[in-house]
């Protein structure tokens, strides 16, 4: 197997994943195979905001002005859409980051739109 060099990697939500995947399969000329549809409709099931929401939300979160706020966890946010405090906690579970209550009912207003 040929060796890949990774250049770089960005963290994308499951909207962006969906708008990307449906390019590819607009430039094909193929038929799509079973994993591409398998792909297809769990970013249908799945990705709860269109783009456009997406990019607003990012910038809120992003502005909030919480500096241990990484951008592959703003996605996991922006994806999982947590609804309590519990709920966000366990998105920093496997993270090196202990966020203080107040951040944590920031970035849940931000993401409910209150």
């Amino acid at each position: 197997m040929a060796d890949i060099e990774i250049i770089s990697q960005t963290p994308l939500t499951l909207a962006e994943v969906k708008v990307k995947v449906e390019k590819m399969s607009s430039k094909s000329k193929e038929e799509p195979s079973a994993r591409v549809l398998k792909v297809k409709d769990y970013l249908t099931e799945f990705a709860a905001l269109e783009t456009k929401e997406v990019k607003e939300l990012k910038e809120k979160l992003e502005t909030l002005g919480i500096q241990r706020l990484k951008d592959r966890i703003i996605i996991k946010i922006i994806d999982i859409q947590p609804r309590t405090v519990d709920e966000l906690k366990i998105l920093f579970a496997g993270e090196n980051v202990t966020l203080k209550l107040e951040d944590l009912t920031k970035i849940l207003e931000a993401t409910q739109g209150k």
